[in-house]
């Protein structure tokens, strides 16, 4: 994780998304098939089925990246093409990382619950990336096969888009009981290639789930091969065609069927005792009741039980109380403008509303959501659109009907015209904002800024290179010094002016500085005048700042006693004896990420693994016995 090299150019042909199968015996079957075909007369032609197999061509869309888009290190590019690393197993830039693994970021204080916790099918595993990818050619998948370079297992569920614009579950984790999978080997590339589940129609996009908690470090993934049927043209004439189906109605079509019918359908009810006493059904509970029974259940099961009679339908779909959290992202494969619509009669007193991941393929149309925030927008506490593509040109709706109330606000991978992000200002009561990986200005930024001095977690990771972050740091430390936690991962226009004045921030938690300062030699005092002035800190990431020394270390050991986890990735300037003298004076420390740390005593890292109870990181450093997969 410590490459970083800029977007110049590009060894990677898009065209060239086949496989190129130079194996005698399936160039002589595809042969076969298309001569058999031929010599064939016209009015006996069949359909046939050609298998191609093919690599992902390119990326529609993903939940998160290691690297950033000025760079091609650790991108979700990286899977488009012919594996470049497979079967080299180990920390490759050239492969796709996201951003997170394990439970670290859940356990951190910018951490947030899940609104109105769903239940999906059978699996109870919470997804936390994706990445879908597009392939040239539409065909009805037989396998799927992923190439894992580092710390393979993270994924739990397959899907494909398919012509029918419906989302298919190919493979899900949880209903994987055919005991096709494997365990996982220790140090060593896959290819993870599961049992799929049959596709109606063909399709040209897939996408990947994964689940963090499962991962001991990055997972990296080299490339995406599908491999599938697709229909050669069927010649037959049309009349040929309907020859072949039968169209008989399905009806009872003699007196003998239709009385046999009557007569179990009466005996059925003669079996009925007439002397059981009358219970209390369900729907004759006092309305109270029923309201406190329903007010458990999900968005999908309210939906579902709103079918089962007349009486529930009046209770789910007229009162208003039973939605007041509206969680849509574990229902994304399915939320439509339909869905809105349908849920702007309900929502009249919607607090918490969450569409993440949902309107991909224009799913949902930017008009229909407009609509529904004007109807349901004003009484939002807590809103989150990460990955959305419907909102563009939204922001000044979104800010019309909640800038009153609005408390929580997440745009992540939000990239519209820059003027978009000027309705910002409107807000007056924002307590959490996350705008990484958007193209925000410097100036809406700060202006933002200004007007929210409620503010406890800002992120503007990734954030657009043009952002000064000097400036935004200095407006921090004016209207924000209540800030509990700050992210400004890969923000490089960082400088040690801009930390020094982020130490008036007393109360922050947490910082991520992961690949700043990198046009300085070293920090300076700057970051040990952070941590003396952050007794609070309890997550504190440094990645890839090369000119720390001990003297920042032994800062951080005198003055963070609170603090849980600690990256340090790619320090250079650091000595074994500081790091063990941390250890000793940080007793609350569970993470410590030492990778490309090349100074280091490895012999002594191994020691400290068994003396200590905290999760040391080395990048390619075994993490533990084999593990299966469940």
């Amino acid at each position: 994780m410590i490459s970083d090299y800029s977007l110049t150019s590009s060894d990677c042909d898009e065209s060239s998304s086949y496989l190129e199968d130079t194996t005698e015996d399936d160039e002589e079957d595809v042969f076969l098939q298309l001569a058999g075909a031929a010599e064939q007369p016209d009015d006996d032609k069949r359909t046939t089925m050609v298998t191609i197999k093919q690599y992902a061509q390119n990326v529609v869309d993903f939940s998160s990246q290691y690297g950033s888009d000025t760079s091609i290190s650790y991108t979700a590019y990286n899977v488009t093409g012919k594996p470049s690393k497979y079967p080299d197993y180990g920390d490759f830039p050239e492969t796709f990382a996201f951003r997170t693994y394990g439970p670290w970021w859940k356990l951190a204080p910018s951490a947030v619950n899940e609104i109105s916790p769903a239940r999906v099918g059978k699996s109870d595993l919470h997804v936390d990336d994706f990445i879908i990818a597009r392939f040239e050619e539409p065909v009805y998948p037989d396998s799927i096969t992923v190439f894992e370079t580092y710390n393979p297992g993270g994924i739990v569920r397959i899907w494909a888009y398919t012509e029918a614009d419906q989302w298919i579950c190919l493979w899900d984790l949880a209903e994987a009981s055919d005991g096709s999978l494997s365990p996982i080997a220790r140090n060593r590339a896959r290819q993870f290639c599961p049992r799929l589940k049959e596709c109606p129609n063909p399709t040209r996009y897939i996408r990947l789930e994964f689940n963090n908690n499962r991962l001991e470090y990055f997972t990296q993934i080299d490339a995406i091969l599908l491999v599938g049927r697709k229909n050669v043209p069927n010649k037959t004439p049309n009349l040929k065609k309907l020859q072949i189906f039968n169209l008989q109605a399905n009806t009872i079509s003699t007196e003998e069927e239709q009385t046999s019918t009557t007569d179990s359908l009466s005996n059925s009810s003669r079996c009925a005792t007439p002397t059981e006493e009358p219970k209390l059904t369900l729907d004759q509970m006092p309305y109270e009741i029923l309201f406190k029974i329903t007010s458990f259940l999900d968005l999908r099961s309210l939906f579902r039980c709103g079918g089962v009679c007349r009486t529930f339908h009046q209770i789910i779909a007229a009162n208003s109380l039973l939605y007041t959290e509206v969680n849509l992202r574990p229902y994304w494969n399915c939320a439509t403008s339909g869905t809105l619509r349908s849920l702007r009669n309900r929502c009249a007193y919607t607090k918490k509303l969450d569409l993440s991941w949902c309107g991909t393929f224009n799913a949902i149309l930017p008009s229909e959501f407009k609509d529904f925030m004007a109807a349901c927008g004003g009484s939002l506490t807590h809103l989150r659109l990460d990955s959305c593509k419907f909102i563009t040109n939204s922001l000044q709706t979104i800010a019309t009907n909640c800038m009153e109330n609005l408390r929580e606000l997440t745009l992540q991978n939000h990239t519209p015209p820059e003027e978009d992000f000027a309705a910002l200002v409107h807000f007056r009561n924002l307590e959490r904002l996350d705008l990484s990986r958007t193209s925000i200005d410097t100036l809406s930024l700060v202006r933002v800024l200004a007007r929210n001095e409620k503010m406890r977690h800002l992120n503007i990771a990734f954030c657009s290179l043009d952002v000064s972050m000097d400036e935004v740091a200095l407006q921090i430390s004016k209207h924000n010094r209540k800030l509990i936690s700050l992210d400004m991962w890969k923000s490089h226009s960082l400088t040690s002016f801009g930390l020094e004045a982020l130490a008036k921030c007393t109360e922050l938690e947490e910082v991520d500085f992961g690949w700043c300062l990198r046009e300085e030699p070293t920090p300076g005092e700057s970051l040990r005048a952070l941590v003396r002035s952050c007794p609070r800190l309890r997550k504190l990431y440094l990645a890839a700042i090369r000119g720390l020394t001990d003297r920042d270390l032994e800062a951080i050991a005198n003055h963070c006693k609170q603090l849980e986890q600690l990256d340090l990735m790619g320090s250079m300037g650091i000595s074994t004896e500081m790091c063990y003298r941390l250890l000793c004076r940080c007793k609350r420390l569970r993470l410590l990420d030492l990778s490309f740390c090349d100074n280091l005593d490895e012999l002594q890292i191994g020691l400290w693994r068994d003396c200590f109870d905290v999760a040391i990181k080395r990048s390619l450093m075994d993490f533990g016995p084999q593990r299966g997969e469940f």
